[in-house]
């Protein structure tokens, strides 16, 4: 299986409620085909770069997770059917992307969280 990671973005006009419910309809999804997901983080309302069908916001929302080729038809399927999607990219990740992401959940790169001082200090 390969290691993928999904962005995809919702109209803004929907309630929180609807946007957890769709959420969770894409990763039951990738579940049900298969997938097993790895990460997930939820960026919430954000500005758009450009307006897309006039909107300047949407609701961000990040998955990657491992899963056989054929899920990646099936979940762009479902995402052109739905029309409170406005967006959506699909990456595979290769070794050192899926190494970079373990890192930064790790604490590695970027913000250094208290875990990742601590190990410093005990490797010092």
């Amino acid at each position: 299986m390969n290691q993928y990671e999904t962005t995809f973005i919702l109209t803004p006009v929907l309630s929180d409620d609807d946007a957890k419910k769709a959420i969770k309809s894409y990763v039951d999804l990738l579940k049900s085909v298969g997938a097993e997901i790895v990460a997930e983080d939820h960026w919430g309302l954000r500005n758009l770069r450009y307006p897309i069908k006039k909107k300047t916001t949407g609701i961000y929302h990040w998955v990657e997770f491992k899963a056989p080729a054929n899920a990646i038809n099936t979940l762009e399927i479902a995402f052109r059917r739905d029309e409170n999607v406005l967006r959506y990219l699909t990456v595979r990740l290769d070794k050192y992307a899926v190494k970079y992401n373990q890192d930064k959940r790790a604490g590695l790169i970027g913000k250094k969280n208290e875990k990742a001082l601590e190990n410093e200090k005990q490797e010092a």
